[in-house]
């Protein structure tokens, strides 16, 4: 079957064509929002209007790239949940008209199932076949950072999750203190590694409970905030202070904060193989395992716990139609189709 993906859960347009008898990715196209960043952060309002200028053309550019027409689509896979319901609701009704004036099948995708999954998609789109179940997938992003037991395709629990913030909203934060505009990953990223990923400021891990695998990052962006306060870099009403904030400290706070954030994955993740001693491997993807310091860090921690690390491809960890594509191909297999009442699920 051919299946045409679409995501737009947040403020990326994706589209992506996959073919489940050549298990591959046949295009992928992708259309990700810039005007955020004039306001420090996603505008769901903004979000979901560009969805809508966006999404016919970014279909249209994947069904080209993979030379099929609409009308050799089998079935269309759309993310219906969690994300912003307007931007949720575009590719939904999109997906659902298309599918009803065809009379073609659809699927209702999670968009985490999508994360944990698009670890299997390797650079050239082709099926990663070394990934064995049952593995442990870490999902991070803006908007979540979970941990996954995966027994199967569509076969997965959670078994962890933050209990405030998540870790990419940290970095997005954080490199706002700094003075630096939104996203802010790649830019944290940038800054510690100027000073070699040393941890100058020892900022709080967060408690641990023996008994959960849970994480927390809402603490660290208050001690980060208030640490900068005492060292008279920023002032809560006008924000960065640029005669105090230089460029050493700039990079001292990002390196300290990146690797933080990489002790407490690797703690998390140690503890959970641990508790579940049959998994053969650990996976990492969502927007924050662009982070290739944080990939060294699981790669190296798996290493010493005797198991395997996989991580989805970069242009795969962010929101892409392909991983709802691919989602969409196994459970288009197991005969998982909704009908034309799917709807968005909020949440």
């Amino acid at each position: 079957m051919l299946i045409l993906g679409i995501e737009t859960s947040c403020d990326e347009t994706g589209a992506a064509v996959f073919d489940t008898a050549a298990q591959k990715i046949l295009s992928h196209a992708l259309y990700s929002q810039q005007r955020h960043e004039l306001y420090g952060g996603v505008v769901p309002e903004i979000g979901s209007r560009s969805q809508l200028e966006k999404i016919d053309v970014i279909i249209q550019q994947a069904l080209a790239d993979a030379h099929v027409t609409l009308e050799q689509i089998d079935a269309f896979a759309v993310t219906n949940r969690p994300g912003l319901v307007g931007s949720l609701l575009v590719g939904v009704c999109f997906a659902k008209g298309m599918a009803w004036a065809l009379n073609k099948k659809i699927i209702g995708i999670d968009h985490l199932e999508g994360h944990v999954f698009s670890t299997f998609l390797k650079n050239d789109g082709t099926v990663n076949q070394e990934l064995e179940f049952p593995f442990i997938a870490l999902s991070a992003s803006g908007g979540h950072t979970i941990v996954h037991m995966v027994q199967g395709f569509g076969q997965l629990s959670m078994i962890g999750q933050t209990l405030d913030d998540a870790a990419g909203e940290a970095f997005d934060k954080v490199a706002k203190m700094l003075g630096f505009g939104y996203p802010g990953g790649a830019t944290i990223e940038k800054l510690a590694q100027q000073v070699g990923f040393h941890d100058f400021f020892k900022y709080p891990r967060g408690k641990k409970n023996p008994d959960q695998i849970s994480f927390s990052f809402s603490g660290l962006k208050t001690a980060v905030l208030y640490d900068l306060i005492k060292k008279g870099a920023y002032d809560l009403t006008t924000g960065p202070i640029t005669e105090k904030l230089t460029e050493t400290l700039q990079q001292q706070v990002a390196s300290s904060l990146l690797v933080c954030i990489g002790d407490i994955f690797c703690d998390a993740l140690e503890r959970t193989l641990k508790k579940y001693p049959a998994v053969k491997s650990v996976a990492f993807t969502g927007g924050v395992a662009c982070n290739k310091y944080l990939r060294a860090r699981l790669e190296a921690m798996c290493a010493k716990n005797g198991r395997r690390f996989f991580a989805a491809p970069p242009m795969f960890c962010t929101d892409n139609g392909a991983m709802i594509a691919f989602v969409g191909g196994y459970k288009a297999e197991q005969g998982l189709f909704d009908d034309y009442t799917l709807d968005v699920v909020k949440g």
